[in-house]
């Protein structure tokens, strides 16, 4: 690539299945789906084996049976994935002092400047790939380009385990070849809206001028294809602050309605964002929620709670909260985020803030759970919550956590 900007996005292929592939020979081959079979599970995600059978992450777990009925169920260790993830993301590091993580499994990276160190695109991604490859013994897509919404599209465009450099100039080509129904954004009801509207292809809307695009799509649909159409990156994913800000981001392929699938969804979030900032030793202050509606309306909320944020049963509690005061229910939900703000290094409550020995306890917990995994436990955290439709029902939930109570099974 000629010089300017240079962006990498590297995803790692169904990381979840890859992770228990790697490290169980019998799950090899086989239609591997992470996540139980239960009523309110979700798949979080599955190998390319079950991806055959139409199952993807996000979808009810029981659907996923249906449709791949000799799939292998399994509950995941989410504690190893946030290890491997960290793995992972040290070896970005030495490619590129500029990584943004924006899930568990997918990262940019800025290379512009860095040929002289690792060669031209390609072959610093071949490096990069091989880095991983033998440390870690998964595989990464890659994509490159000069802005991070194409890098996005190109690292899904020969995977898994493959390169795609697009090249200056060459975006709308690009755009073209991938298609108006696999733009990062685009889910299968606003696709249909879109063709419902007449328009079929990234050519067809590349023809419209911006006026008549907002005429027929409306204002905020209308400027993202407008971008996205010629290869300019429409701000879908901004970039964050580093070092003031531990967040993760999901994009679905069908739109979600169902309450109890997203809040499932954020529980493992604040999971995730939980352990990365014990993992760093990091406090935050602030808790956000980025809601994103398949007509691409967007909109965040944060709060910044009186008491200390301790503990990740604190981050879903709010989060969710967050999330119910701004959720449109007759849209459907494109892409889910949280995020931690105001992160300041340290372990405990800075002084002045208000805290109490439940809260605390619970911290202990999650960081207790956390040492035993990275000593090989297999540790399962058990919860229950009452329905949040049915106050009076005391029915069990592995997917929601319990202000109530909570145990703790581990295997060697």
């Amino acid at each position: 690539m000629p010089m300017g900007k240079v962006f990498f996005h590297v995803d790692l292929d169904a990381f979840f299945a890859s992770v228990e592939q790697r490290d169980h020979a019998e799950y090899r081959g086989k239609p591997l789906i992470i996540g139980m079979p239960e009523r309110r599970s979700v798949v979080s995600t599955c190998s390319y084996e079950a991806r055959k059978f139409g199952v993807h992450s996000a979808m009810p777990a029981m659907q996923a049976q249906r449709l791949c009925p000799n799939g292998i169920f399994i509950p995941g260790d989410h504690k190893l994935y946030q290890r491997t993830s960290r793995q992972v993301m040290d070896i970005l590091h030495r490619f590129s002092p500029e990584v943004q993580q924006i899930s568990i499994d997918e990262a940019f990276l800025d290379m512009t400047g860095t040929e002289l160190l690792f060669g031209p695109a390609r072959e610093a991604c071949q490096k990069l790939k091989k880095a991983v490859l033998d440390e870690t013994q998964l595989t990464v897509s890659v994509g490159v380009s000069q802005n991070r919404f194409v890098a996005k599209l190109a690292s899904d465009f020969h995977k898994p385990d493959g390169i795609c450099v697009v090249s200056p100039t060459k975006e709308t080509i690009f755009i073209d070849r991938v298609g108006l129904a696999k733009l990062w954004g685009i889910g299968k009801s606003t696709l249909k809206f879109i063709q419902e509207k007449g328009l079929h292809s990234t050519q067809e809307i590349r023809a419209l001028p911006m006026e008549r695009l907002e005429a027929i799509l409306g204002s905020n649909l209308a400027h993202y294809l407008f971008l996205a159409s010629r290869g300019i990156d429409p701000g879908i994913c901004e970039a964050e602050t580093k070092s003031h800000s531990i967040s993760t981001e999901s994009t679905f392929t069908d739109d979600l309605y169902d309450e109890e699938t997203i809040s499932a969804i954020l529980l493992k979030m604040a999971t995730e964002v939980m352990f990365r900032a014990y993992e760093d030793k990091m406090m935050p202050r602030t808790i956000g929620v980025k809601i994103r509606y398949g007509s691409f309306e967007t909109t965040t909320v944060q709060a910044t709670p009186d008491q200390a944020i301790l503990n990740s049963n604190q981050v879903y509690e709010q989060a969710r909260k967050l999330f119910l005061s701004r959720w449109k229910k007759s849209q459907g939900i494109r892409l889910i985020g949280l995020g931690l703000y105001q992160v300041y290094k340290g372990d405990a409550p800075i002084q002045g803030e208000l805290f109490n020995e439940v809260e605390q306890k619970r911290r202990n917990l999650d960081q207790t759970i956390m040492q035993l995994t990275k000593k090989g436990h297999n540790v399962q955290k058990a919860s229950t919550i009452k329905k949040p439709d049915d106050e009076n029902n005391d029915a069990e939930s592995d997917s929601i956590p319990s202000k109530d109570f909570e145990t703790v099974r581990t295997d060697k």
